[in-house]
């Protein structure tokens, strides 16, 4: 059972669920417009190996909103303050989507605050890159149907594949990511430049992708190792980028056995 708690890091509120577990500390970034709730079906699980807690990413859920920051900077030095004010000690950062390249922000500014990396099909885009394969008006429509509030049926028609349950908890939830949050962060995909962070980031670094989506390609991977020759490579075949929610133990094959040298578990 996950258990809420508020840290007050980086200048804001920020609010995390604790999945208690007994191996590594495991900090998790979601994506773009996944309360950290909407990952808990995952950290229930994740929690057989790691002791997980799910930030909620400012301007989403229960952390503070409002007039902010929502640039990578600002969310990467969100990361490294709340493993600090949550006394995490030397977290591995699981990060989503965006929460990927949070991560690898993060870890960029404060490594020695981080054990390792696990990056969960990461946006590619950046300058002089192709664009992230999402159009805006997907969030966008989703979001403000959200607020006036909406049923699993409704929401099935932006997320068709998911279950009852799953459509239901994001109905619910979708709302508290405000819509500036949301556009900073989608811009950013076209703007930052994660590509150059990667050759800094001197620790363990696992890229776990989506077979089944167009956001990591084959060159795109074999970029990344050029950038992190150490870099480890999990792909789960057949799902698509929202991976644990199209293939959970794909996922998790692809995960639970993620070590650093500094784990004792």
């Amino acid at each position: 059972m996950a258990k809420g708690y508020n840290v007050h890091a980086n200048g804001i509120r920020q609010h995390l669920l604790h999945y208690a577990g007994k191996g590594p500390t495991m900090l998790l970034i979601p994506g773009i417009t996944s309360p950290a709730i909407t990952w808990g079906f995952v950290a229930e699980r994740l929690a057989a190996a790691f002791d997980v807690h799910v930030l909620d990413v400012r301007g989403r859920g229960l952390s503070e909103s409002g007039d902010l920051d929502y640039s990578l900077e600002a969310m990467a030095a969100d990361a490294v303050a709340v493993a600090e004010a949550a006394n995490l000690d030397r977290p591995i950062i699981l990060g989503h989507s965006m929460g990927a390249r949070v991560a690898i922000r993060a870890a960029r500014r404060a490594q020695a605050t981080f054990s390792g990396l696990v990056l969960v099909d990461p946006p590619v885009s950046g300058p002089g890159r192709r664009p992230y394969p999402a159009a805006w008006a997907w969030y966008e429509d989703s979001i403000l149907m959200a607020r006036k509030g909406c049923s699993k049926e409704e929401m099935r028609r932006f997320c068709p594949t998911w279950t009852d349950e799953q459509n239901a908890l994001r109905a619910e939830w979708l709302h508290t990511c405000q819509l500036d949050a949301i556009r900073t962060a989608f811009d950013g995909f076209q703007t930052d430049d994660i590509h150059a962070d990667l050759p800094h980031i001197p620790l363990p670094m696992r890229l776990v992708v989506a077979g089944g989506a167009p956001v990591v390609a084959n060159e795109d991977i074999e970029e990344i190792r050029t950038l992190v020759p150490a870099i480890e490579t999990r792909i789960v075949e057949k799902a698509g980028h929202m991976i644990p929610w199209d293939d959970l133990e794909g996922f998790l094959a692809a995960v639970m056995d993620f070590r650093t040298p500094t784990d004792k578990n």
